[in-house]
């Protein structure tokens, strides 16, 4: 089963809808967030344009979640998740494409599991977690580095137009602790891991971001990235594939 949001081929409409099986959309009446039922409309994935699966309020993101990128950048295992915020307007559909801005000399990728809230979520608890889920999708959490290192916290590195690419759909129903992801860029593997390896695992963050903030309804909660992280450059090619849920696309320009 995919939830996911798409412009419809004969109204140019932006709707939302759910495959349960095959390529067939079924149209809801309104978001997933809000109703799940049906209007009867139905639609062909392949004659459609996706757009991000969610339009969240804020995208909290994790890092350092990785042994093998804790390592990879000389840092120590942090006692509790590092978090920092990326804003909406740098969310970016699926197949969209990501523009290297004037200001930065290395921008790179960052292929991680993003799990999408599905209710407000307040001081939840670790077991309460899976019911505040909606479900998982792909995130590039695309990242000038040169800036990053200049300014020694995040906010500016992360928060350029198009640098949160967010697809291709929502999958729910997984276990989150054992997905295999994996980036490529032109077709060449440049990240390959497993959530297994993730320092603080899916619900222990959900519980903990859910005490500091409130989660609203398409909140994206992006789970850090594995060692492999690189630089892209224009004309580049990024795939981010994720285990039970599949690609999120996205090609690369000059801003």
């Amino acid at each position: 089963m995919k939830y996911l949001r798409f412009q419809k081929p004969d109204t140019n409409q932006w709707s939302w809808g759910i495959i349960e099986n095959g390529t067939m959309i079924e149209e809801f009446s309104n978001s997933y967030f809000n109703s799940l039922g049906k209007n009867g409309l139905s639609h062909q994935l392949t004659q459609v344009k996706l757009g991000s699966p969610t339009l969240p309020t804020k995208i909290v993101a994790v890092g350092l979640n990785y042994h093998d990128h804790i390592q990879e950048f000389g840092h120590e295992v942090p006692d509790h998740p590092i978090l920092f915020i990326k804003p909406s307007t740098a969310v970016l559909e699926p197949g969209g494409t990501i523009l290297l801005p004037p200001q930065s000399n290395q921008v790179d990728f960052e292929g991680e599991l993003a799990v999408v809230i599905k209710q407000t979520a307040y001081q939840i608890t670790v077991q309460a977690a899976p019911n505040y889920i909606l479900g998982y999708t792909c995130f590039n959490d695309v990242t000038a580095r040169d800036l990053q290192r200049i300014d020694g916290q995040w906010t500016r590195a992360k928060s350029f137009d198009t640098f949160a690419p967010i697809g291709p759909w929502i999958t729910p129903e997984l276990n989150p602790d054992s997905l295999q992801i994996i980036t490529r860029v032109n077709g060449t593997i440049r990240q390959q891991s497993n959530t297994k390896h993730l320092v603080f695992p899916i619900y222990e963050l959900v519980s903990f971001i859910s005490h500091i903030m409130t989660l609203l309804p398409g909140d994206i909660i992006a789970t850090g990235t594995p060692s492999g992280v690189g630089p892209l450059k224009p004309g580049d090619r990024v795939d981010i594939e994720i285990e039970g849920i599949g690609i999120l696309t996205n090609l690369v320009r000059k801003a």
